[in-house]
């Protein structure tokens, strides 16, 4: 179609052509081009892109890159970024783009980089590190606007693929912005330039394009059936799993998280919250040890009372809650002790340990209820033996003390090796010194200096001397309560270790030896505490203000970031069959749903459609109802615009029937088109008004 056919006179062309070398203002059209004739379609030359429109997808791209980039092994930014430095001194400086042979070599380069970083092609992490490979290099080769097209649609695969590995609100917002970016440049792209040449001009435009797909996105999201398992996620890879508690404890390996921030899991109970005492969150129960490494009882090789369900009276009214769970890459669920119900997916073993089926590589939610007071059941023969194991030449000095008690009841032996760590000297700390061989020993005896692991292994090996069946049990203890949102935070700061001691008529027992240390044998036990007890009194520094500001903006972000857990990751099938029964919508069924949200789309997009049916028939702006005004004078003397006429095909017809009108018809159509499609200043538009005021064409030949 000509510049312009159907704009002024007759129908508003959306997007027009590019200008011609004839389509200059100033000169007199010359006799239009025939056209092509002959049988067939008439073969489309291929459209470059404007060099706005290209600048603009660099830097689209550029944004849609760099999360990906900060996430590839190292040698991929350099790399990724050398490429897009190319395609920028093409557009800028006007360098020639790579021939074929460099670009298979560039090619062969950047896939044998992620095979060098992943070993493989496949999976999440070397799936997007090869797509932003290709799509880099994608860039070399653009001389089309379909190629531009394509790098577009590549971008939009990629920012997809962002949420497959981070489904975080602020990754979530970012990526929400390159969609922005990425629209708008695909709106560059198909304006020559000047027609709009504004940053503002298309972040609006981008912008009122997502607002209005924003009600079907909604639809889609709330209606569409789920099926069972993560939306968003992909489960990780060991390597890239986060931070959690071992299958095992050595002495020391708890303290490597006692100053991490990140969380390990949320929780919402129904009524109030348990006191502290008993927020004790039940992980890996280790039963083995050679004197120093502590280890659980092996799945694939259990005995047949470990994979039976344990069971428990209950002495006091369950607690019902609700656990949004971290990945951590294990398979335990950390349940308030004792656990009273199994969800799906799980399996309550002999030494009440709730297992998932499978490894936690996505972020989960579990409905759970608990008993914080309870009886356990009787203690079977292979139980006892497993619970006395003890490596015969380890740590003689602290069997010889326990063999010393064992003279003495149950109970009494407990309340004596506690009163040990609390009327002896024995320190409370997250820097305990190393310890050998016998690390038992060393720590009874020599250094007394240690963490929940070092009280907790000493403990039971005292019982497991004395007589008494014992076992650590690893986990989390205690909670962070947000004051903003009414949920408990437990953080990997939070991990912790104690110990369970079998008792006649008691059943197992959880007795906590570090709990005994008193206050004032309690070393600083986090980096903010070492610092306000060592540096701050030094720099007169009070800090307490900072860290009640800095704790208040975290939990404002941990609650953010929890609602979005729990109503936009968190929507899972069952979500959404609680939401449709609220609503009444479950008695239709899935097809009745499905049927429900097809109409409700297209009542959305019928919306749509009318709201632009009724801004078409808008007052034109003021360029176009000028334009009218002449075409209809023109009109009035028998030279009337086709509805396919451009402006300078209109012209030329025009000023070959009236010679007489030439020299207005030109002065007309090039300040028209300069405004209407060019780049001329808005202080043109008075000169057109003047020149159309001016234009009174008479059947005699005279204006």
């Amino acid at each position: 179609m000509p510049l312009g056919a159907g704009s002024g006179c007759g129908r508003i062309g959306l997007w027009p052509a590019p200008a011609g070398p004839e389509h200059r203002p100033g000169l007199r059209p010359g006799p239009a081009p025939p056209l092509p004739r002959g049988p067939g379609l008439v073969r489309r030359e291929a459209v470059t892109p404007p060099r706005h429109g290209r600048l603009w997808l660099l830097g689209a791209l550029a944004a849609v890159l760099l999360p990906q980039l900060l996430r590839l092994p190292p040698w991929f930014s350099p790399y990724c970024v050398a490429l897009l430095g190319w395609r920028l001194a093409i557009d800028l400086r006007g360098w020639p783009l790579p021939g074929r042979g460099l670009r298979l070599l560039l090619t062969a380069g950047g896939v044998g980089a992620v095979l060098l970083g992943y070993r493989t092609l496949f999976g999440p992490d070397a799936g997007l590190a090869l797509l932003s490979v290709m799509l880099c290099l994608k860039l070399l080769e653009l001389r089309t606007l379909r190629d531009a097209m394509l790098v577009v649609f590549m971008g939009y695969f990629l920012v997809a693929g962002g949420f497959l590995v981070d489904q975080s609100i602020f990754v979530g917002t970012y990526l929400l912005l390159t969609v922005l970016l990425l629209t708008a440049a695909l709106m560059a792209l198909n304006h020559p330039a000047g027609t709009a040449d504004n940053t503002r001009f298309y972040l609006r435009r981008a912008g009122m394009l997502l607002a209005q797909s924003l009600p079907i996105m909604v639809l889609l999201f709330v209606l569409f059936p789920r099926l069972p398992g993560p939306l968003w996620g992909m489960p990780k890879s060991p390597s890239s799993a986060s931070t959690g508690i071992s299958d095992h404890m050595t002495l020391g390996n708890i303290t490597d998280l006692s100053d991490s921030q990140a969380v390990a899991f949320r929780v919402q109970f129904d009524g109030p919250v348990p006191p502290a005492s008993q927020l004790y969150w039940r992980g890996p129960v280790l039963w083995t040890t050679d004197g120093r490494r502590w280890d659980p009882i092996q799945r694939d090789a259990s005995p047949s009372w470990f994979r039976k369900p344990a069971e428990h009276e209950p002495l006091a009214e369950a607690i019902r809650y609700t656990l949004t769970l971290e990945p951590h890459d294990e398979g335990w669920l950390f349940a308030l002790d004792l656990p009273a119900t199994v969800p799906a997916k799980t399996f309550l073993t002999g030494d009440f340990q709730l297992l998932l089926r499978r490894k936690a590589t996505t972020r989960q939610r579990f409905e759970l209820s608990a008993h914080t007071v309870y009886r356990t059941g009787t203690l079977a023969e292979a139980q006892r033996r497993l619970g006395l194991q003890l490596p015969p030449a380890s740590n003689p000095r602290s069997r010889d003390l326990a063999r010393s008690w064992s003279a003495l009841a149950p109970e009494t032996i407990v309340r004596t090796a506690l009163a040990l760590f609390r009327d002896q000297p024995f320190w409370y700390t997250r820097q305990p010194p190393p310890l050998g061989d016998d690390a038992i020993d060393q720590f009874l005896f020599d250094s007394r200096r240690g963490f929940c692991e070092h009280y907790a292994a000493a403990f039971v090996t005292l019982m497991r001397g004395a007589g008494i069946p014992a076992r650590v049990v690893t986990g989390y203890q205690g909670g962070e309560s947000n004051p903003l949102a009414d949920y408990l935070i437990v953080r990997q700061s939070s991990a912790h270790a104690w110990a369970e001691v079998w008792l006649q008529d008691q059943g197992w027992v959880r007795v906590d030896p570090t709990a005994v240390i008193p206050a004032e044998r309690v070393e600083a036990d986090t980096d903010v505490q070492r610092f306000r007890s060592t540096a701050a009194p030094l720099l007169d520094i009070d800090i307490a203000w900072l860290a009640r500001a800095t704790a208040r903006l975290r939990y404002g972000w941990d609650a953010l970031n929890n609602a979005w857990n729990q109503w936009v990751l968190g929507y899972n099938d069952q979500r959404q069959k609680e939401l449709l029964q609220k609503l009444g919508l479950d008695r239709f069924g899935w097809q009745g749903a499905v049927a429900i949200m097809a109409v409700a789309t297209a009542l959305v997009l019928a919306g749509v459609a009318l709201q632009l049916a009724l801004r078409g028939r808008g007052r034109p702006d003021p360029v176009v109802r000028t334009y009218q005004r002449y075409c209809h004078r023109l009109e009035r003397v028998g030279l009337g615009r086709a509805p396919q006429e451009g402006p300078w095909h209109f012209a030329r017809r025009a000023a070959a029937a009236r010679p007489d009108l030439a020299p207005a018809i030109d002065e007309i159509t090039a300040l028209y088109i300069g405004l209407r499609y060019g780049t001329a200043a808005p202080a043109t538009l008075p000169r057109l008004h003047a020149a159309v005021a001016k234009f009174r064409p008479g059947r005699s030949g005279r204006t």
